[in-house]
């Protein structure tokens, strides 16, 4: 694993949770809830506030950007999500919910010169982004840049953790993980329980064929776990995710990349603190290591 692999992942844990806040504090929550979404489950929030900056879309774009999640999932909320808000007023809450959130962790120092360094060093890094193949990062490319410091820390992490999401799609690609197997072969190397996938739709059937074609291939055990090319080939996967996500720290340079995670770390530590995020998540964050 590279020098510069390496800081492209320790900056996707440095930016990951102070983006994430999003589909999970109280206050994205409420603006939600105030433009009519059902917040009983996460989902009608996440998916509307996530896939706004792509306009309208259609449940197949969805499905094809979203990827790990089932298509009847990805159809049970897209287009529906635009019939309860346009993707402009969706827009505005989640700025609205980011901003409020913040405000409330963080008080004053939301305005303070630690956050405009790290909002300008922030958006540096997102506006080198090559979009090729990444269109949700140029989606967030796109929108308008907010005014506030926090507020464009926050849109500026959101274009590098789609920026690197988009590629980690393009490294399951390359691995020949179609959608389900992604999960269970991610599973299979105990980066989530299975349980914690469920959320993304899929059937316990789909779940076991998706199983039985990864063990046809040599990948998993029959108890689910995965054997030693199972998780050269997740390595695999997430060595060339670090390596397409390593771009804008290239170019941002390490010092500016040190300098900027240090600025926002009383944003990250806020967001621990306040426990907002789940405990155990999916993105296998902590548990996901990269060997040399």
């Amino acid at each position: 694993m590279s020098a510069l692999s390496r800081l492209a992942r320790s900056m996707w844990h440095q930016l990951e949770p102070i983006h994430a806040v999003l589909y999970f504090s109280p206050e994205a929550f409420a603006e939600a809830a105030a433009l009519g979404y059902d917040v009983e489950s996460r989902w009608p929030s996440y998916f509307a506030y996530r896939t706004a900056p792509l306009g309208r879309a259609g449940a197949r774009l969805a499905t094809a950007l979203y990827y790990s999640f089932s298509p009847d999932m990805v159809a049970g909320h897209v287009p529906g999500v635009w019939d309860v808000a346009a993707p402009e007023k969706v827009l505005e809450a989640r700025l609205k919910a980011v901003d409020k959130t913040y405000r409330r962790l963080l008080g004053d120092q939301v305005t303070g010169p630690g956050a405009a360094e790290a909002a300008e060093l922030a958006r540096r890094a997102a506006e080198s982004v090559t979009v090729g193949g990444r269109p949700f990062a140029a989606a967030n490319l796109d929108l308008p840049w907010p005014d506030e410091p926090h507020l464009v820390l926050w849109q500026a992490a959101t274009v590098l953790r789609e920026h690197r999401g988009d590629g980690h799609l393009a490294a399951l690609a390359a691995a020949e993980l179609d959608p389900c197997e992604a999960l269970v072969s991610f599973a299979a190397i105990g980066a989530a329980p299975v349980r914690n996938f469920a959320g993304r739709g899929w059937s316990e059937q789909e779940w076991a064929e998706a199983r039985e074609r990864l063990a046809a291939r040599g990948l998993v055990q029959d108890d689910g776990q995965a054997t030693e090319r199972g998780r050269a080939l997740r390595d695999q996967v997430e060595r060339m995710t670090d390596e397409l996500a390593a771009e804008p720290w290239r170019l941002l340079g390490e010092e500016r990349a040190g300098r900027l995670a240090q600025l926002a770390s009383p944003f990250l530590g806020a967001v621990f603190e306040a426990g907002l995020l789940p405990m155990t998540s999916t993105l296998g964050i902590t548990t996901v290591r990269v060997p040399d």
